[in-house]
C-alpha cells in the first residue's frame, strides 16, 4: 500500500475544503470499500480526509412523513431503525442481506451508494479495465461474465453495481443529500447513477469533491408493503447474481402503485419502469407480473455465460410480486 496522509475533518465545512485543496484525496467513513482498494492498489489516494464523527448519524423522519437517513449511520442502524423497518421494510432487508454483521457495524450508508464493482478484471492492476484505466479495454465482454450485466451495459464496460442497499433506495425514490464548496445539493437516485456508456470510469453524477451528507425517502403507502429479495450462490455473505426490490399496492384486484428495482443486473440499480407501466392498473396475477418482468427484460443483452440471469429476474420478479399481493389480499 502507498503511503498517504490522513486528516480528521472537524465539520462538513471543513471536510470539503480539505477536498477542494487537494483533489487526490478521499474520504474515509467505514472504509469497508476504499480499505481494500488500497491494499490492492485500485485507488491509491495521497490523503484520506475522515468523515467518520461528523453529526450525520442519524435517521429521522421528515415532516411530510418521509425519513432522513445520515450519511455516516452505519448500515446496521439503518437496518434496525423503527422507522426505516415499519415504513420502509425493503431497505432494512437489502441492508440486512449484504455482507456480514461485522462488515455491517462499519459500513456507512454514504460510503455503500459509493461502493465501486466487485468485477475480477477491474481489482485486477495488473490488466487492462476501462473503468480503472480509461481506454485500455473490458476483458470481460469475452471473459468471464457469468456475474455481469444483461441490462445497460456497452462494449466499453459490462460490469454490475454491488450495492443491496441502493437498489432498495432506487425503488423507494431516495433523493441523495451532499455539500460542495459552492454550497448544498441534491440527486434523485434515479440521476445520481451514471449510464456506463463510453465513459465508465465516470460512475456518479456527483460534483467533483462532494461530500454525502444524507439520503431522504419520500412518504409513500405503498413502501410499508415492500420486499427485498436476493439471490446469491451461497447462504450468506455473497454479492447478488440478481436482486429484486419491490413495493406493491392491491385495490379490487387490481395494482393501483408498483414500485421495482433489479440489482446485480447493470452498472447501477435498475428502476424498471417498464414493468411499472405495465403492471398499473393490471390484475395482481401471476400472468400480469411475468408480463410485465417480460415488457422490463425485453431489452436484455445476455453475455456469453450469463443468459441464466434473464430468466432469474423473470422468475425473482413474478414471486416477490406474487408474496406481496397475497399479503395484501389478506
Amino acid at each position: 500500500m502507498r503511503e498517504f496522509g490522513y486528516r480528521k475533518a472537524p465539520d462538513v465545512a471543513g471536510a470539503v475544503a480539505l477536498l477542494d485543496a487537494d483533489p487526490d484525496a478521499r474520504y474515509l467513513a467505514g472504509g469497508t470499500n476504499l480499505v481494500d482498494l488500497m491494499r490492492t492498489g485500485v485507488e491509491r489516494p495521497g490523503r484520506l480526509v475522515d468523515v467518520r464523527d461528523l453529526p450525520l448519524d442519524r435517521v429521522e423522519p421528515t415532516p411530510d412523513g418521509g425519513v432522513r437517513i445520515g450519511a455516516t449511520v452505519t448500515n446496521s442502524d439503518l437496518a434496525a431503525h423503527p422507522l426505516v423497518r415499519t415504513r420502509y421494510p425493503a431497505l432494512a432487508q437489502a441492508v440486512l442481506a449484504g455482507a456480514s454483521g461485522q462488515l455491517r457495524n462499519m459500513a456507512t450508508v454514504g460510503g455503500n451508494l459509493l461502493q465501486r464493482t466487485r468485477c475480477a478484471y477491474f481489482a485486477d492492476v495488473t490488466g487492462p479495465c476501462n473503468k480503472r484505466a480509461p481506454g485500455s479495454g473490458c476483458p470481460a465482454v469475452r471473459g468471464d461474465n457469468r456475474q455481469h450485466a444483461v441490462l445497460g451495459a456497452s462494449a466499453q464496460c459490462v460490469a454490475v453495481h454491488p450495492s443491496d442497499m441502493a437498489v432498495a433506495l432506487a425503488a423507494l425514490d431516495g433523493v441523495v443529500h451532499y455539500e460542495t464548496a459552492q454550497g448544498p445539493g441534491e440527486l434523485p437516485l434515479g440521476w445520481f447513477y451514471l449510464p456506463v456508456s463510453d465513459t465508465p470510469h465516470r460512475e456518479t453524477a456527483l460534483p467533483a469533491g462532494a461530500l454525502i451528507t444524507g439520503v431522504t425517502l419520500p412518504p409513500a403507502p405503498v413502501a410499508a408493503r415492500s420486499r427485498y429479495r436476493k439471490v446469491r450462490e451461497r447462504a450468506s455473505y455473497a454479492f447478488a447474481v440478481g436482486s429484486v426490490a419491490a413495493a406493491l399496492e392491491v385495490r379490487d384486484g387490481v395494482v393501483s402503485d408498483v414500485r421495482l428495482a433489479f440489482g446485480a443486473v447493470a452498472s447501477r440499480p435498475w428502476r424498471a419502469r417498464a414493468a411499472e407501466r405495465t403492471l398499473t392498473g393490471a390484475p395482481a396475477d401471476t400472468e400480469s407480473f411475468a408480463a410485465a418482468a417480460d415488457a422490463e427484460l425485453a431489452s436484455a443483452r445476455p453475455l456469453s455465460h450469463n443468459g441464466f440471469k434473464v430468466t432469474l429476474m423473470r422468475n425473482l420478479t413474478v414471486a416477490v410480486l406474487s408474496e406481496l399481493a397475497e399479503e395484501a389480499a389478506r
